[in-house]
Protein backbone atom coordinates (compact mmCIF):
# COMPACT_ATOMS: atom_id res chain seq x y z
CA UNK A 1 0.00 0.00 0.00
CA UNK A 2 1.35 3.40 -1.01
CA UNK A 3 1.57 6.48 1.18
CA UNK A 4 -1.31 8.12 -0.69
CA UNK A 5 -3.62 5.18 0.02
CA UNK A 6 -2.53 5.14 3.67
CA UNK A 7 -3.37 8.85 4.02
CA UNK A 8 -6.77 8.27 2.42
CA UNK A 9 -7.54 5.42 4.80
CA UNK A 10 -6.41 7.42 7.82
CA UNK A 11 -8.52 10.38 6.72
CA UNK A 12 -11.51 8.08 6.33
CA UNK A 13 -11.05 6.73 9.85
CA UNK A 14 -10.96 10.32 11.14
CA UNK A 15 -14.20 11.13 9.33
CA UNK A 16 -15.81 8.10 11.00
CA UNK A 17 -14.61 9.21 14.43
CA UNK A 18 -15.96 12.69 13.75
CA UNK A 19 -19.49 11.38 13.16
CA UNK A 20 -19.90 9.39 16.39
CA UNK A 21 -21.63 12.24 18.21
CA UNK A 22 -24.50 12.22 15.72
CA UNK A 23 -25.19 8.55 16.43
CA UNK A 24 -24.77 8.69 20.21
CA UNK A 25 -27.21 11.61 20.42
CA UNK A 26 -29.88 9.39 18.83
CA UNK A 27 -29.37 6.32 21.06
CA UNK A 28 -31.98 6.26 23.78
CA UNK A 29 -29.81 4.43 26.29
CA UNK A 30 -27.72 5.55 29.29
CA UNK A 31 -24.15 6.54 28.41
CA UNK A 32 -22.70 3.72 30.54
CA UNK A 33 -24.72 1.12 28.61
CA UNK A 34 -23.52 2.52 25.28
CA UNK A 35 -19.91 2.51 26.50
CA UNK A 36 -20.16 -1.07 27.76
CA UNK A 37 -21.69 -2.40 24.54
CA UNK A 38 -19.27 -0.43 22.41
CA UNK A 39 -16.37 -2.03 24.24
CA UNK A 40 -17.62 -5.60 23.87
CA UNK A 41 -18.60 -5.18 20.22
CA UNK A 42 -15.36 -3.38 19.29
CA UNK A 43 -13.32 -6.08 21.04
CA UNK A 44 -15.16 -8.81 19.11
CA UNK A 45 -14.63 -7.08 15.76
CA UNK A 46 -10.89 -6.56 16.30
CA UNK A 47 -10.48 -10.11 17.63
CA UNK A 48 -12.23 -11.49 14.54
CA UNK A 49 -10.08 -9.34 12.25
CA UNK A 50 -6.86 -10.57 13.88
CA UNK A 51 -8.03 -14.17 13.71
CA UNK A 52 -8.85 -13.85 9.99
CA UNK A 53 -5.36 -12.44 9.40
CA UNK A 54 -3.80 -15.25 11.41
CA UNK A 55 -2.22 -12.85 13.88
CA UNK A 56 -1.02 -14.63 16.98
CA UNK A 57 -0.95 -13.26 20.51
CA UNK A 58 2.31 -11.84 21.85
CA UNK A 59 2.04 -13.46 25.28
CA UNK A 60 5.31 -11.97 26.55
CA UNK A 61 4.24 -8.39 25.80
CA UNK A 62 0.78 -9.16 27.15
CA UNK A 63 2.18 -10.35 30.49
CA UNK A 64 4.54 -7.38 30.78
CA UNK A 65 1.78 -4.85 30.07
CA UNK A 66 -1.25 -6.56 31.61
CA UNK A 67 -1.63 -4.22 34.59
CA UNK A 68 -1.26 -1.10 32.46
CA UNK A 69 -3.64 -2.49 29.84
CA UNK A 70 -6.32 -3.12 32.44
CA UNK A 71 -5.90 0.32 34.03
CA UNK A 72 -5.85 2.17 30.71
CA UNK A 73 -8.88 0.16 29.58
CA UNK A 74 -10.73 1.23 32.71
CA UNK A 75 -9.82 4.84 31.91
CA UNK A 76 -11.16 4.38 28.37
CA UNK A 77 -14.49 3.14 29.76
CA UNK A 78 -14.88 6.17 32.05
CA UNK A 79 -13.71 8.42 29.21
CA UNK A 80 -16.48 7.12 26.94
CA UNK A 81 -19.17 7.57 29.57
CA UNK A 82 -18.14 11.18 30.17
CA UNK A 83 -17.88 11.96 26.45
CA UNK A 84 -21.30 10.48 25.70
CA UNK A 85 -22.77 12.45 28.61
CA UNK A 86 -21.18 15.59 27.15
CA UNK A 87 -23.00 14.93 23.87
CA UNK A 88 -26.28 14.87 25.80
CA UNK A 89 -25.75 18.10 27.74
CA UNK A 90 -24.11 20.31 25.13
CA UNK A 91 -23.61 20.46 21.38
CA UNK A 92 -21.50 17.90 19.56
CA UNK A 93 -19.15 20.71 18.52
CA UNK A 94 -18.56 21.94 22.08
CA UNK A 95 -18.21 18.41 23.47
CA UNK A 96 -15.64 17.55 20.80
CA UNK A 97 -13.66 20.73 21.42
CA UNK A 98 -13.60 20.02 25.16
CA UNK A 99 -12.37 16.53 24.36
CA UNK A 100 -9.51 17.98 22.32
CA UNK A 101 -8.19 19.66 25.44
CA UNK A 102 -6.40 16.41 26.32
CA UNK A 103 -2.98 17.77 25.13
CA UNK A 104 -3.22 20.34 27.94
CA UNK A 105 -3.61 17.57 30.51
CA UNK A 106 -0.90 15.46 28.89
CA UNK A 107 1.52 18.38 29.02
CA UNK A 108 0.93 19.12 32.68
CA UNK A 109 0.86 15.52 33.85
CA UNK A 110 3.91 14.58 31.75
CA UNK A 111 5.92 17.20 33.59
CA UNK A 112 4.76 15.92 36.99
CA UNK A 113 4.67 12.16 36.42
CA UNK A 114 7.24 11.59 33.67
CA UNK A 115 9.66 14.45 34.36
CA UNK A 116 9.29 15.84 30.84
CA UNK A 117 10.38 19.43 30.27
CA UNK A 118 7.72 21.95 29.28
CA UNK A 119 9.15 24.18 26.55
CA UNK A 120 8.10 27.79 26.03
CA UNK A 121 6.32 26.81 22.83
CA UNK A 122 4.30 24.11 24.56
CA UNK A 123 3.46 26.44 27.47
CA UNK A 124 2.19 29.13 25.08
CA UNK A 125 0.08 26.55 23.21
CA UNK A 126 -1.47 25.38 26.48
CA UNK A 127 -2.27 28.96 27.50
CA UNK A 128 -3.88 29.74 24.13
CA UNK A 129 -5.89 26.49 24.20
CA UNK A 130 -7.17 27.32 27.70
CA UNK A 131 -8.15 30.81 26.56
CA UNK A 132 -9.98 29.30 23.60
CA UNK A 133 -11.75 26.81 25.85
CA UNK A 134 -12.98 29.63 28.07
CA UNK A 135 -14.61 31.20 25.00
CA UNK A 136 -16.13 27.91 23.88
CA UNK A 137 -17.57 27.27 27.35
CA UNK A 138 -19.46 30.56 27.27
CA UNK A 139 -18.31 31.74 30.70
CA UNK A 140 -17.69 35.25 29.35
CA UNK A 141 -21.25 35.38 28.03
CA UNK A 142 -22.87 34.15 31.23
CA UNK A 143 -23.72 30.72 29.80
CA UNK A 144 -22.06 27.57 28.50
CA UNK A 145 -21.99 27.92 24.75
CA UNK A 146 -24.03 25.22 23.04
CA UNK A 147 -26.20 24.04 25.88
CA UNK A 148 -24.83 23.76 29.40
CA UNK A 149 -21.93 23.94 31.80
CA UNK A 150 -22.48 20.27 32.66
CA UNK A 151 -21.68 19.26 29.08
CA UNK A 152 -18.48 21.29 29.14
CA UNK A 153 -17.40 19.68 32.42
CA UNK A 154 -18.20 16.19 31.13
CA UNK A 155 -16.18 16.86 27.97
CA UNK A 156 -13.19 18.16 29.93
CA UNK A 157 -13.44 15.14 32.25
CA UNK A 158 -13.38 12.84 29.22
CA UNK A 159 -10.26 14.65 27.99
CA UNK A 160 -8.57 14.16 31.37
CA UNK A 161 -9.19 10.41 31.36
CA UNK A 162 -8.05 10.15 27.73
CA UNK A 163 -4.86 11.95 28.74
CA UNK A 164 -4.42 9.29 31.40
CA UNK A 165 -4.67 6.60 28.74
CA UNK A 166 -1.95 8.30 26.70
CA UNK A 167 0.36 8.59 29.69
CA UNK A 168 -0.14 4.94 30.65
CA UNK A 169 0.51 3.88 27.05
CA UNK A 170 3.82 5.74 27.17
CA UNK A 171 4.96 3.41 29.95
CA UNK A 172 4.12 0.19 28.08
CA UNK A 173 6.65 -2.01 26.37
CA UNK A 174 6.11 -2.27 22.59
CA UNK A 175 3.35 -4.58 21.42
CA UNK A 176 1.03 -4.97 18.44
CA UNK A 177 -1.32 -1.92 18.48
CA UNK A 178 -4.42 -3.94 17.61
CA UNK A 179 -3.70 -6.55 20.28
CA UNK A 180 -3.17 -3.74 22.77
CA UNK A 181 -6.38 -2.00 21.75
CA UNK A 182 -8.45 -5.20 21.85
CA UNK A 183 -7.38 -5.86 25.45
CA UNK A 184 -8.07 -2.25 26.40
CA UNK A 185 -11.54 -2.39 24.85
CA UNK A 186 -12.35 -5.58 26.74
CA UNK A 187 -11.05 -4.03 29.96
CA UNK A 188 -13.16 -0.92 29.33
CA UNK A 189 -16.31 -2.99 28.83
CA UNK A 190 -15.67 -5.20 31.86
CA UNK A 191 -14.95 -2.16 34.04
CA UNK A 192 -18.20 -0.45 33.09
CA UNK A 193 -20.34 -3.61 33.38
CA UNK A 194 -20.78 -3.59 37.20
CA UNK A 195 -21.82 0.06 37.09
CA UNK A 196 -24.35 -0.72 34.35
CA UNK A 197 -25.78 -3.66 36.29
CA UNK A 198 -26.20 -1.48 39.38
CA UNK A 199 -27.73 1.56 37.68
CA UNK A 200 -29.37 0.64 34.36
CA UNK A 201 -32.12 -1.70 35.65
CA UNK A 202 -33.51 1.06 37.86
CA UNK A 203 -33.36 3.72 35.17
CA UNK A 204 -36.55 2.66 33.38
CA UNK A 205 -34.50 1.73 30.32
CA UNK A 206 -36.39 0.76 27.19
CA UNK A 207 -34.41 -0.76 24.33
CA UNK A 208 -35.90 0.00 20.94
CA UNK A 209 -34.93 -1.61 17.66
CA UNK A 210 -33.52 1.73 16.48
CA UNK A 211 -31.32 2.09 19.56
CA UNK A 212 -30.07 -1.48 19.21
CA UNK A 213 -29.13 -0.92 15.56
CA UNK A 214 -27.36 2.35 16.37
CA UNK A 215 -25.37 0.76 19.21
CA UNK A 216 -24.37 -2.09 16.89
CA UNK A 217 -23.29 0.44 14.27
CA UNK A 218 -21.21 2.41 16.80
CA UNK A 219 -19.57 -0.79 18.04
CA UNK A 220 -18.82 -2.27 14.62
CA UNK A 221 -18.08 0.85 12.55
CA UNK A 222 -16.95 3.57 14.97
CA UNK A 223 -14.97 1.17 17.15
CA UNK A 224 -13.98 -2.10 15.48
CA UNK A 225 -13.70 -1.04 11.84
CA UNK A 226 -12.42 2.50 12.49
CA UNK A 227 -9.76 1.29 14.96
CA UNK A 228 -8.51 -1.36 12.53
CA UNK A 229 -8.40 1.23 9.75
CA UNK A 230 -6.68 3.81 11.97
CA UNK A 231 -3.98 1.57 13.42
CA UNK A 232 -3.36 -0.09 10.07
CA UNK A 233 -2.00 3.18 8.67
CA UNK A 234 0.15 4.50 11.52
CA UNK A 235 3.23 2.46 10.63
CA UNK A 236 3.08 3.71 7.04
CA UNK A 237 2.92 7.42 7.87
CA UNK A 238 5.06 9.83 9.83
CA UNK A 239 4.01 10.90 13.32
CA UNK A 240 3.57 14.48 12.10
CA UNK A 241 1.30 13.43 9.23
CA UNK A 242 -0.85 11.34 11.56
CA UNK A 243 -1.03 14.19 14.09
CA UNK A 244 -2.10 16.75 11.49
CA UNK A 245 -4.71 14.45 9.97
CA UNK A 246 -6.22 13.77 13.40
CA UNK A 247 -7.76 17.25 13.17
CA UNK A 248 -10.15 15.97 10.52
CA UNK A 249 -12.08 14.45 13.45
CA UNK A 250 -13.08 17.70 15.25
CA UNK A 251 -13.51 19.54 11.95
CA UNK A 252 -16.07 16.96 10.78
CA UNK A 253 -17.81 16.98 14.18
CA UNK A 254 -18.12 20.77 14.18
CA UNK A 255 -19.41 20.91 10.59
CA UNK A 256 -21.97 18.15 11.17
CA UNK A 257 -23.05 19.77 14.42
CA UNK A 258 -24.03 22.88 12.46
CA UNK A 259 -25.23 21.30 9.20
CA UNK A 260 -27.11 18.22 10.45
CA UNK A 261 -28.06 18.93 14.07
CA UNK A 262 -28.48 22.69 13.54
CA UNK A 263 -26.60 23.35 16.78
CA UNK A 264 -25.63 27.02 17.04
CA UNK A 265 -22.23 28.38 17.97
CA UNK A 266 -21.72 31.98 18.98
CA UNK A 267 -19.01 34.14 17.36
CA UNK A 268 -17.03 33.92 20.61
CA UNK A 269 -17.41 30.14 20.56
CA UNK A 270 -16.21 29.98 16.96
CA UNK A 271 -13.17 32.11 17.85
CA UNK A 272 -12.51 29.82 20.81
CA UNK A 273 -12.74 26.76 18.57
CA UNK A 274 -10.13 28.26 16.27
CA UNK A 275 -7.84 28.96 19.22
CA UNK A 276 -8.21 25.46 20.69
CA UNK A 277 -7.63 23.62 17.42
CA UNK A 278 -4.95 26.03 16.24
CA UNK A 279 -2.97 25.83 19.48
CA UNK A 280 -3.13 22.05 19.73
CA UNK A 281 -2.26 21.64 16.05
CA UNK A 282 0.70 24.01 16.39
CA UNK A 283 1.86 21.99 19.36
CA UNK A 284 1.43 18.67 17.53
CA UNK A 285 3.48 19.89 14.58
CA UNK A 286 6.49 19.95 16.85
CA UNK A 287 5.84 17.17 19.32
CA UNK A 288 3.01 15.14 17.81
CA UNK A 289 3.10 11.38 18.12
CA UNK A 290 0.17 9.18 17.14
CA UNK A 291 -1.43 7.93 20.32
CA UNK A 292 -2.55 4.35 20.81
CA UNK A 293 -6.08 5.22 21.73
CA UNK A 294 -9.09 6.90 20.16
CA UNK A 295 -12.34 8.25 21.38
Amino acid sequence: MGEGRAKLNLAFSMVIFGTIGLFVRRIGLPSAVIAMLRGYIGFAVILLYRRLRGAGADRTALRENLGRLILSGAFIGVNWILLFEAYRYTSVAVATLCYYMQPVFVTGLSAVLLGERITLRRAVCVAVALAGMSLVSGVWEGAAGGGGAAGVLYGIGAAAFYAGVILINKKMTPMDPLQQTSVQLLSAAVTVTPYVLLTAPGAGMTVTAASAMLVLFVGVVHTGFAYVLYFGQLRRLSAQTAAIMSYIDPAVAILLSAAVLREPMTPAGAAGAALVLGATLFSELDFGKPSTGRE
